[in-house]
């Protein structure tokens, strides 16, 4: 950090101290995720604070896999984190680390605790565990096997870690105070067995750290000076604390913020995965989904998923962020990188009945209002092209400036044209709209000085492609899906319209070449990305957002 540069947060202000009184003389933060699912928004807000507040300090971050239960965990999330977190722009450079990395010392440091006589194996069964425990306003009381000599529990112990005890038996536990306020601190579990396969280290391992043991001894071992974390943490603090302590090692600052918290969304993991594995979404990277995959997917930039962690700040007390800020951020940074194209998502036929059969025009279109170094495209214009249904009306209501009977409008980046006759079908719909041209009036400017009030964009029907778009809108309807009447749950407020398929959008043929992950601004109707589904034979568009919030309004209707 520059001498003139103030701390931004509370974080960064006790960071500072610290480094001015000796406490630490460099600064190393980690982000240490359980390899159990997939990354979302509020994880991101903590890897933009564990890792943003090294680089203000001119520090080293760490990515380390707290990978302490393999029963949940997996390969595919791993690697999913790691390509997450790169997205988000951050890199770890060569300091990627795993709790299973420390599995030899953590079981070292266990057999120092029982020799110290600070740990004990316990034979309670889990329900018994938790019935000894107490409750908020009710002490815990001894485990009748807390007595047990270092001897036995040495003893004890070495024979659980060579699988001579089944899953469930006994469990290796700290000894502090079955009285404490702090639950955590009532002699809390370190060891358990289980005998699976770990993703890491095989079956060397049939007992593993729970994860309150392995954390803050993983930040010691790797000299990390700031464990950065949320709130929920708050209550843990002590006993990572107890361990370092008691274990004589390096003593890592924890330091707590408010996690994110996120209008019309859910972040609890364990809902999430409900929603996947009761198939509610597509898997992990569902557009609708507040992963960062999802995300991904569905367009979103990485700059305006940080710049809104930016707006929101570092907090100490927890709020909802409302989730038209992501939205705004996102529209901010599409609105000044994507192109411009013209795709209409519900064409209905424009036929230029005095355009000359056969005809093609080459128009030019600029390719980003916002930046002139995107330059201008050729777009084929010829005499049917297809609109949007609702840029006619048979019997416009007052103040509709697009297309109606003997009405003129500016067709974008084209000609005049006034409609001059309509088809209907045997059902009474419009399938057809006569117009003429005004061959004068080429590019959208009238030579006479006339003015019209509508423009309205179009695609060529003779080099139209054909498109698959998919809509996508926020997941639940309502502001606080966790939070919800009794009787209900977070299922029952999931938005029936938050997924609409469309398979006859008709698209400028420059999107041809249209790749997986390429956004785009449809003239008028919002930001799109290509999906990782779409092929050069068969286009998918995911809706990243609309042009302008329009969820109050249609929430209100």
């Amino acid at each position: 950090m520059s001498e003139n540069t103030a701390p931004s947060n509370f974080i960064e202000e006790a960071i500072k101290e610290d480094l001015e009184n000796g406490r630490f003389d460099s600064v190393v933060t980690r982000f240490p995720p359980e390899p159990n699912g997939y990354l979302h928004i509020g994880h991101a807000k903590a890897i933009c604070i564990d890792f943003g507040t090294a680089e203000v300090f001119n520090g080293k971050y760490n990515l380390r896999f707290d990978d302490t239960n393999p029963v949940k965990e997996e390969t595919e999330f791993v690697d999913s984190i790691k390509e997450d977190i790169r997205w988000l722009g951050f890199d770890w450079e060569d300091r990627e680390y795993y709790a299973s990395d420390y599995f030899d010392q953590l079981y070292q440091w266990a057999v120092q605790l029982i020799q110290q006589g600070d740990a004990y194996v316990d034979d309670l069964s889990p329900d018994e565990i938790r019935e000894y425990r107490g409750s908020l306003t009710e002490p815990g009381k001894n485990s009748p096997y807390r007595d047990r000599s270092v001897e036995e529990n040495l003893d004890l112990f070495e024979k659980m870690k060579n699988g001579d005890f089944p899953d469930g038996s006994r469990v290796l536990r700290a000894k502090i105070d079955m009285s404490s306020g702090n639950i955590n601190m009532r002699d809390p579990v370190m060891y358990r067995i289980m005998h699976a396969h770990h993703h890491r280290t095989g079956d060397k391992w049939c007992i593993y750290p729970m994860y309150d043991y392995a954390h803050g001894q993983s930040d010691s071992l790797e000299g990390v000076t700031h464990s950065l974390c949320d709130l929920a943490y708050e209550a843990h603090r002590p006993l990572y604390d107890w361990f370092i302590e008691k274990l004589g090692i390096f003593h890592t600052r924890q330091i707590e913020f408010a996690r994110l918290k996120l209008s019309y969304t859910i972040l609890s993991k364990r809902f999430l995965k409900q929603l996947v594995h009761e198939k509610h979404v597509n898997g992990w990277d569902d557009p609708r989904m507040p992963t960062l995959s999802g995300m991904r997917r569905r367009g979103y930039p990485h700059q305006a998923v940080r710049d809104f962690i930016d707006r929101v700040g570092v907090a100490k007390n927890e709020s909802i962020a409302d989730i038209s800020l992501l939205e705004f951020c996102v529209r901010d940074i599409l609105n000044k990188e994507a192109n411009r194209v013209m795709v209409v998502l519900d064409p209905l036929k424009l036929v230029i009945t005095n355009y000359p059969e056969g005809k093609t025009e080459e128009m030019e279109a600029v390719n980003n209002p916002e930046d002139e170094s995107a330059g201008t495209r050729l777009v084929p214009f010829s005499r049917e092209l297809y609109i949007e249904r609702e840029d006619f009306e048979e019997n416009p209501p007052r103040k509709f400036f697009r297309l109606a009977p003997g009405q003129e409008v500016r067709l974008r980046y084209g000609y005049y044209v006034k409609c001059t006759d309509f088809v209907k079908d045997e059902n009474g719909t419009i399938t057809e709209v006569h117009c003429t041209y005004d061959p004068e009036t080429r590019g959208g400017y009238s030579p006479d000085g006339r003015k019209v009030k509508g423009t309205i964009h179009w695609v060529s029907a003779d080099h139209a492609l054909t498109a698959e778009i998919r809509n996508y809108d926020r997941l639940f309807n309502v502001p606080d899906p966790g939070n919800v009447p009794e009787g209900e749950t977070f299922l029952h407020h999931i938005n029936p319209n938050s997924y609409e398929l469309n398979l006859n959008a008709k698209l400028e043929p420059s999107l041809r070449t249209a790749k997986p992950g390429d956004r785009f601004q449809f003239e008028r109707k919002g930001y799109f990305a290509v999906d990782s589904d779409s092929t050069p034979d068969h286009l998918v568009f995911n809706r990243t957002v609309t042009l302008r919030d329009t969820w109050e309004k249609m929430q209100n209707k």
